[in-house]
């Protein structure tokens, strides 16, 4: 049985014409789960050019709120703050509420702080490294990069198969694990270096990537996505299968730890739960990959949501899925300890009046500054 939820706060909508009608329906449990494991969580879709967050409210009911921005993609994020990039910016939003603080049931607020304008480079995941610098996949020109104070990107790596840079998506690098402060793995559809070479490479041919090193840990994947570093393992969406994997580290072996139905791109982990985005297959891109017979086999339609993972088990504990004109996600990402968060959009009028201060005290004061 599932319950249908409707956003518990409309989106931005002087932002843009409001978006044909699309269906939100979550698993019974998922809002005593969320309030039971002390967590929400969020997800991108740049389908839709939306932010969305899933909490809990008090009366038991699933808070689903939504802001607009244009081609929402990749997300780095803890409780306090939401790195997010977009069509060609990066924004940093920022929690203000402190701790025992709401603003009517919610108790997070992000709130959009920066923008730093990189241009269109389809910039995919994000991570944040030990000196505090976004990382970023800069799908578009085939590097991993860092935003510039002067222009546009700094590249910081390319995978050694890449000549040159250049705009051209040669091996769609699209995915970007981060371990102890570090970029340590990315994922690419294949190690072409011609112009969209990765277009006829989608079956097989992914590849895993280690940044220290150069090395291939695999390329026997099929439009890998999301890898990251969890409770001492290497975890990887294997999405042209719609397989949730780790990869031993030595010997690139894949272990599949659930099948799931659909194209699969997002992944997260709250202890041994791991959150994994789902979208349709699309004609074109994720048209002929070994997915289709996957699904054909097991009778099975294909989902476009969030299904939360029990990785012991492999059990699918709780859901939450689009029906309608919503197809595709991109990202999926926790924020621990917060009950039913919100954000504020560009448009919104609150983003004008809702002021906030840093504390201060005399040691702030400019030295030499009088009474």
């Amino acid at each position: 049985m599932s319950e249908t939820k409707q956003p518990t706060q409309d989106a931005d909508t002087q932002e843009q014409p409001q978006q044909p009608s699309t269906t939100i329906s979550c698993s019974r449990g998922l809002s005593d789960w969320l309030r039971l494991n002390n967590v929400s969580f969020g997800l991108t879709s740049y389908q839709s050019g939306r932010l969305y967050l899933v909490g809990h409210q008090q009366d038991g009911a699933v808070s689903f709120h939504e802001r607009i921005f244009n081609r929402a993609m990749g997300v780095a994020a803890d409780s306090q703050r939401i790195f997010l990039a977009d069509l060609f910016q990066i924004w940093r939003l920022e929690n203000i509420l402190g701790p025992g603080q709401m603003i009517d049931q919610f108790d997070a607020n992000y709130v959009p702080r920066n923008a730093q304008t990189t241009g269109d480079l389809d910039a995919h995941e994000l991570g944040i490294d030990k000196d505090g610098r976004v990382i970023f996949v800069n799908t578009k020109y085939s590097c991993l990069a860092t935003p510039s104070v002067t222009h546009s990107f700094k590249p910081v790596w390319k995978p050694p198969f890449i000549s040159r840079l250049a705009p051209e998506d040669r091996c769609h690098l699209n995915g970007l694990a981060m371990h102890e402060g570090a970029a340590k793995y990315v994922t690419a559809v294949c190690k072409s270096d011609i112009i969209n070479g990765w277009r006829d490479r989608r079956a097989e041919g992914g590849c895993i990537i280690d940044v220290a090193s150069n090395e291939f840990v695999t390329q026997k994947l099929s439009m890998p996505h999301s890898p990251r570093m969890h409770d001492g393992k290497l975890w990887v969406l294997n999405s042209g299968h719609g397989e949730l994997c780790t990869v031993d580290e030595a010997t690139g072996a894949l272990t599949t730890v659930a099948f799931l139905p659909g194209f699969l791109r997002g992944l997260a982990f709250h202890g041994r739960f791991a959150f994994v985005g789902l979208s349709l297959p699309r004609d074109g891109s994720f048209s002929g990959l070994a997915l289709d017979a996957a699904l054909e086999k097991r009778d099975a339609d294909p989902w476009c949501g969030v299904l939360i993972v029990d990785t012991q088990s492999s059990d699918i504990v709780e859901w939450i899925r689009f029906e309608g004109e919503i197809r595709e996600l991109f990202d999926v990402f926790v924020l621990p300890g917060v009950k039913t968060p919100m954000a504020l959009g560009m448009m919104d009028p609150l983003i004008r009046t809702m002021i906030t201060i840093e504390d201060w005290d005399e040691s702030d004061r400019p030295q030499g500054a009088g009474n």
